[in-house]
């Protein structure tokens, strides 16, 4: 049997009300009245796609044994670098063996699925045990667009293996057409639209159910075997349509969550499945249907190992933890679409040396440091002696990775005076429980909220851009938890 076998999201906390959005740019294009309702998940200003999906995997694999995975697969149409193995550097990030095997699939919202089909035949070839596609978009409308109010910021990722498969993957069709409704050409930061009631009528109401009818012939199904059908469009009036037009209920219908985190491109399809699974049943058949150039039909049927799923946050818990970004101007500095005097500190950025980031990538990506053999002791960065006064061994230690440890503020700072796109700038001494203390930044929270003892988990960040040198430099930071 071969199938999803765990599965994982990320949404980050920060959401902007679309009125918001709306008070600022309505006076230019009234006509986003339309769209100027309920809020989208917005990428804080040390997040990107890498991080976002890092964290989306993080939540997936919460506690396997990252050795096992041999595959990853990255999926988006925001990738950060168009010259360098993006899916590389998260499999770094998260301490993946160096044999995995890895690969970006890009240029079409529908990449997702099809990394998803990839995988799981590469599973059931017996080539790779352990497969992991992580499915992201960080992307920006032009303000005063729709786009600018539709798009949101997530990611999703599912563990593809045979063992405790909590929902087989049984088949699949795709179809495939070129049908230019979003473009962007390489530099450009912007996407480009045609006109959206032919994107909605020649689109996704003539594309999907044509792979959705030729998967339901492929295996002799119907709309109403299925408990949940997830259908990846960002447009309500076209998915009521589309539902009817395939002959399923309103109930059927899986929320495409564009009310509440915005339309995640390459990500919503796994997104909208990772929902599902967290509400299914032994039994439920699940239909998933993508869309850009083309639409991957998945039929999947949930196990009896659904409640034994090794589970993370999910997309139910990154849903009720938010904080709301109540400046639209905050918002266009987080995406650099607003240049602001970052003053003399500010423009300070340090040399992103490759040579140091491939040397030390274990310590720098996957937060790797040392534990003594002789005593147990954790410290980063790595030593050959032991920092225990009463061990002092030498040359007596193992890796030890600190990403997924949990950790105690033991001293912090709230700096107006450092620069930050976020003042003020938060960093502290971290102690960890296991042993072990790291000096690291602060993300994701208000300075009134964190205090000695405060307990944090680690978090991939976008430390700097080296844009002279064309690099960006990622390191780990500390996240307050409840």
């Amino acid at each position: 049997m071969i199938g999803i076998t765990s599965y994982g999201a990320y949404i980050p906390r920060y959401r902007l009300n679309r009125k918001t959005i709306f008070a600022a740019m309505g006076w230019f294009n009234a006509a986003t009245a339309g769209v100027a309702r309920g809020e989208k998940a917005v990428a804080n200003y040390d997040e990107d796609s890498i991080t976002l999906a890092v964290a989306a995997a993080a939540d997936c694999l919460n506690g396997a044994v990252r050795e096992e995975i041999g595959g990853f697969y990255l999926c988006s149409t925001t990738l950060p670098y168009v010259n360098r193995q993006n899916a590389a550097i998260c499999a770094a990030a998260l301490a993946f063996s160096p044999n995995t095997r890895t690969a970006d699939f890009s240029a079409s919202s529908r990449s997702g699925t099809t990394a998803l089909i990839s995988a799981c035949e590469a599973v059931k070839s017996g080539d790779i045990e352990n497969f992991l596609v992580s499915a992201v978009d960080s992307r920006v409308g032009k303000p005063g667009s729709a786009m600018e109010h539709t798009f949101g910021d997530g990611a999703a990722a599912l563990m593809v293996g045979s063992n405790n498969v909590i929902a087989e993957f049984k088949g699949s069709y795709s179809i495939t057409r070129d049908f230019p409704d979003y473009r962007q050409i390489q530099g450009e930061r912007f996407s480009h639209g045609w006109e959206e009631r032919w994107i909605r009528d020649e689109g996704y109401s003539k594309i999907i159910p044509e792979a959705a009818l030729g998967l339901g012939k492929k295996y002799n199904l119907q709309a109403s075997d299925f408990a949940k059908i997830i259908i990846a469009c960002p447009v309500t009036a076209a998915v009521k349509g589309l539902a009817k037009m395939l002959g399923a209920t309103p109930e059927q219908i899986q929320d495409n969550m564009v009310a509440n985190v915005g339309d995640t491109g390459t990500a919503m399809p796994l997104m909208m499945l990772t929902a599902a699974l967290e509400d299914a049943k032994p039994k439920d058949k699940i239909l998933v249907l993508s869309y850009g150039g083309g639409s991957d039909a998945l039929y999947f049927e949930v196990t009896e190992h659904i409640g034994k799923a090794r589970t993370g946050m999910g997309v139910k818990g990154h849903l009720e933890s938010k904080k709301e970004l109540d400046s639209y101007l905050k918002y266009l500095v987080f995406r650099d679409l607003l240049p602001v005097d970052v003053g003399i500190r500010g423009e300070e950025i340090t040399m992103a040396r490759p040579s140091v980031i491939y040397r030390e990538g274990a310590s720098m990506a996957a937060l790797c440091g040392s534990r003594c053999k002789v005593c147990r002791t954790p410290q980063f960065p790595k030593q050959r002696v032991c920092i225990n006064p009463e061990c002092g061994a030498t040359d007596q230690m193992e890796d030890y990775y600190f990403h997924d440890k949990i950790g105690r503020i033991n001293s912090y700072t709230g700096d107006n005076l450092a620069f930050s796109y976020d003042p003020p700038g938060m960093y502290g001494l971290i102690d960890f429980e296991e042993g072990g203390r790291l000096y690291l930044d602060i993300t994701d929270t208000e300075l009134s909220q964190i205090k000695v003892g405060t307990p944090v988990k680690m978090t991939f960040r976008r430390k700097f851009a080296d844009k002279q040198r064309g690099m960006y430099a990622y390191f780990w930071k500390a996240v307050p938890v409840k």
